[in-house]
């Protein structure tokens, strides 16, 4: 039978064969390609010089490489990571003519730049993390309305000289084995406009985009959507904006930082003066390199900072049989409402923010049952993470918001002043140690549930605000409309944000797994009668038990703990072997990398072997090589396997598991999981790897 050629390259490593073992590579290759990956190595690792490999050629579709060892050399060759270089996706914004430049890879393809790595932040090693557990928590959104006319192409012009400007925009992740950041020297630009009619609304845009999760092992970690208003606006025609970030590289303030950027350009006709910012995200991570973080973790280990254990007097009802997803409420105070209250506010000494923490404190309290007797209660909250003594820090995209745990004891007799400023100064204590993620006991992994829900108050440069006047003589006026965004791996999050009318916008993002519609809706309900009753009915004498006696008879309902991360073990088994004694094809996670084309790729193997996933986090390297070791012992030789991006963790994992009585694991990589023919790919090399040697 015929086997079908896959479209690009896959790469097979076997530490076992010749003195250092051996790189075969199968489908179409240029010699230039390969070289141009040795360079990108020599950049990813400057410090460390080793012999090149020699590439041999036994065909158009076959190739081996020698690698290069001895005592001479540092450490091993990076064989995973040159895999994961041959193997990548074209890198974005080629033509992919053959001839295209000296970037040309196999068939005419370039086969990617990778000019310059920097370190990673701890926020962003979180994320990378969250990305395995909550895919679809991760990503979030904000619109703007743009009235007036709007150019797409100088449009679509501004935005390319944004991302020439901002680095960030240009940057994906490798493993090495650890996360890298990578900033290429383009980035994709995905800007679509969709005509009236072409959508049914706006809902269902901002779903779709939703739906469309990113691939961190490339750049752009940000698409933009544009939705044409309809006839019955003719007199006053506008268009949605859309923006859509995911949050390890971006944060809401950050696409604020852009969308300023992006109408500074529009005004300038698409250009942007000066080179790349910098300070950049890269020199972030090397600050936080540099910097002592002892004081945060003594600051997290006290008591008062630990999030506090969820409520479990109370049952959660489930939610309705087959409900999923995300849900969203809004709901409003007027503008008068909302100058009432930042004045009553202002009054006590406190911000609009800690009125909306006293507030959902007050009715988690409630939903305890512990009334009137004294209870703990505990939710996050986001912080902007701008607080950092680095210069600039406020005008650098990336992603420094970070939610953290806020704890305080409520009783029925507490005073609301007091509950007031106690939430003040313990926000205020934490500002210092904001964006240290490192030091935090992260509320999702191993610090506690993520209970409570969690809050945020957007704030940040507002591009309206910035170029309002010069938009207005245009011809142009922008409005921001929401912010809706995901639970960010919370059942709840409740989000403030004033409009353009100054009007306090609350919108409730709620993960309908764990929280029913009804529950969402009662809980924004009760939230916004008590930030408009406060400012008329609080008084220095005023209980938290005087303020809930307002709230009707029906029952607060509680917010339940956040999803637990799923895939807690290490391995899951995508399918048993056909044969008792077949070997075992483990496919191998890399966090950021999406994961759809697995079951593709089950359908895709005839052999007899198992096939198993080993999910991995950022930073973790010795559970997933224990729970190797024992596939390692079993019948056949362990087959490790990915795609392209996964190499470098392969072969790091494939050295922790080599030992007395056990062979190392041979390494599989090619392909995207996203890419038709990935799966099918790879799963023909896997196979093709697992196979026995033929008897002679």
């Amino acid at each position: 039978m015929n086997d079908v050629r896959p479209v690009g390259v896959c790469a097979v490593i076997d530490p076992e064969r010749g003195a250092h073992g051996t790189l075969e590579l199968h489908g179409p290759l240029e010699t230039a390609c390969f070289h141009r990956a040795l360079h990108r190595i020599a950049e990813i690792r400057p410090g460390v010089r080793h012999p090149e490999p020699r590439l041999l050629r036994h065909g158009p579709d076959l190739h081996t490489v020698e690698l290069p060892g001895g005592t001479a050399a540092p450490a091993p060759y990076p064989v995973g990571l040159l895999a994961d270089l041959l193997t990548a996706a074209p890198e974005p914004g080629h033509d992919g003519r053959p001839g295209a430049g000296p970037l040309a890879g196999p068939a005419g393809l370039p086969c990617g730049t990778l000019p310059r790595t920097e370190p990673v932040t701890p926020l962003q090693q979180q994320r990378l993390a969250e990305a395995l557990a909550w895919p679809d928590h991760q990503v979030e959104q904000v619109v703007w309305r743009w009235y007036g006319p709007l150019d797409t192409a100088r449009f679509e012009a501004a935005w390319r000289a944004v991302g020439a400007h901002e680095s960030v925009l240009r940057t994906g992740f490798i493993w090495d084995p650890r996360p890298r950041a990578v900033v290429f020297d383009r980035g994709p630009l995905d800007v679509v406009r969709h005509r009236h009619g072409t959508v049914i609304r706006r809902a269902v845009l901002l779903a779709r985009e939703r739906a469309r999760l990113f691939d961190l092992r490339r750049p752009g970690p940000l698409r933009v959507a544009l939705l044409e208003s309809g006839p019955a606006d003719a007199a006053a025609p506008f268009t949605d904006v859309l923006l859509t970030y995911h949050r390890a590289l971006l944060d809401g303030w950050s696409v604020r930082l852009l969308m300023r950027e992006c109408c500074r350009a529009y005004l300038a006709d698409g250009v942007l003066p000066g080179g790349e910012r910098r300070p950049d995200l890269g020199d972030c991570a090397r600050w936080y390199g540099a910097r002592d973080l002892a004081p945060a973790d003594d600051f997290w280990r006290r008591p008062a900072h630990r999030p506090a254990a969820s409520t479990p007097t109370l049952p959660v009802p489930a939610p309705p049989a087959g409900s999923g997803g995300t849900g969203v409420h809004r709901t409003a105070l007027s503008p008068a409402e909302s100058a009432h209250l930042a004045r009553w506010a202002a009054h006590w000494g406190v911000a609009e923010s800690s009125v909306l923490q006293a507030v959902w404190a007050m009715l988690l309290y409630r939903a305890s049952g512990a009334a009137p007797r004294p209870a703990v209660v505990g939710f996050g909250l986001d912080f902007p993470g701008r607080g950092l003594l680095l210069e600039g820090i406020e005008g650098i995209p990336g992603p420094f918001e970070n939610a953290l745990p806020v704890t305080v004891a409520v009783d029925a007799g507490l005073g609301l002043p007091g509950l007031l400023r106690e939430l003040r100064d313990r926000v205020l204590d934490m500002a210092a140690y904001e964006g240290i993620a490192a030091g935090a006991p992260d509320p999702g992994h191993g610090g506690g549930p993520r209970a409570g829900g969690l809050l945020a108050f957007d704030c940040g440069p507002r591009p309206e605000e910035g170029y309002g006047d010069t938009l207005a003589a245009h011809g142009i006026r922008l409005e921001e409309q929401e912010a809706a965004g995901s639970p960010a791996g919370y059942a709840l999050r409740l989000r403030a944000g004033h409009d353009a009318r100054r009007a306090l916008m609350l919108t409730c993002v709620y993960d309908r797994g764990l929280v029913g519609d009804g529950a969402a809706r009662t809980l924004l309900a009760h939230t916004v009668r008590l930030l408009r009753l406060l400012p008329d009915a609080a008084t220095e004498a005023t209980t938290v038990g005087d303020v809930l006696a307002r709230l009707p008879d029906a029952v607060t309902p509680r917010v339940p703990d956040g999803p637990a991360a799923p895939d807690t073990a290490p391995l899951a088994s995508l399918r048993g072997a056909t044969a008792p004694t077949a070997a075992t094809v483990c496919l191998v996670d890399v966090p950021g990398a999406p994961r759809t084309g697995h079951w593709e790729l089950v359908r895709h193997y005839h052999g007899p072997e198992a096939l198993t996933s080993l999910r991995l986090t950022a930073g973790e390297d010795t559970d997933p090589a224990v729970a190797l070791g024992r596939l390692a012992r079993s019948p056949g030789r362990l087959v490790l396997g990915g795609y392209s991006g996964s190499g470098a963790l392969a072969c790091e994992l494939a050295r922790h598991v080599t030992g007395p009585g056990t062979r190392t694991p041979l390494v599989v990589v090619g392909g995207a999981g996203d890419d038709p023919d990935g799966p099918r790919g790879l799963a023909r090399a896997l196979q093709r790897a697992s196979a026995p040697p033929a008897r002679s």
